[in-house]
């Protein structure tokens, strides 16, 4: 080896340039480290949010006209749902089902008569679903909601808007999130026809609910 390149590695080993590379060292550590934090964060802002309907704060009701000139109300007491909430909203979805033989219109006799063959017909079609295909915000700062409900063994296409989106945590630790939304059915869509004209076509529904947090 030259006596040049002694020089040459005793002014790369001087303590100056020593202290000079382990300052760089640190420096991108500190930035490797921050990088690595943002990064979660992100992350973190971005993730889809799922929740769980509580069904114990959620009311679906509906009323129907009879022989038009009044309204007969009821609901479902049975209800379970998802909802996955994500900042692009191509990745956000929601369902609901609905156990149609808890129709409760607090006449027994009538809802006898509403889960039989003649309208509902539990025994084939216990359940009413409900899949989105497609979400995406409104103006109005809601959640237009596209997607197929199936009743009585029928599919047709549905779309409605969520109201709300307001959120709160009870009990400690457990965050919930609350949507209403109204639209209308034609039972007769559905191959139910029993009775048209004395009982209305046009099933107005109303929808609330809050949902958990996963």
């Amino acid at each position: 080896m030259h006596r040049g390149d002694d020089a040459c590695d005793s002014l790369l080993t001087s303590p100056s340039t020593l202290c000079e590379r382990k300052q760089m060292r640190h420096t991108f550590l500190i930035l490797a480290a921050a990088c690595a934090v943002a990064w979660g964060v992100c992350g973190s802002a971005f993730a889809a949010d799922r929740y769980v309907i509580d069904g114990d704060h959620t009311s679906v009701n509906f009323k129907i006209t009879h022989l038009g000139i009044s309204w007969v109300q009821g609901r479902f007491n049975e209800v379970e749902g998802t909802a996955v909430l994500d900042a692009d909203h191509a990745k956000s979805s929601f369902t609901m089902t609905i156990a149609v033989e808890s129709i409760d219109t607090k006449v027994p006799k009538r809802d006898e008569h509403l889960r039989s063959a003649d309208f509902f017909d539990v025994e084939q079609h216990p359940q009413m679903e409900f899949k989105s295909k497609r979400i995406r915000p409104t103006q109005e700062g809601g959640l237009e909601v596209t997607g197929d409900v199936t009743l009585h063994g029928m599919t047709r296409p549905l779309t409605f808007e969520l109201h709300g989106g307001k959120t709160a945590e009870f009990p400690q630790g457990v965050h919930r999130i609350g949507y209403s939304t109204e639209f209308v059915l034609k039972r007769s869509d559905f191959g139910m026809k029993t009775m048209l004209g004395p009982i209305g076509d046009e099933v107005h529904a109303e929808i609330s609910f809050e949902a958990v947090k996963q």
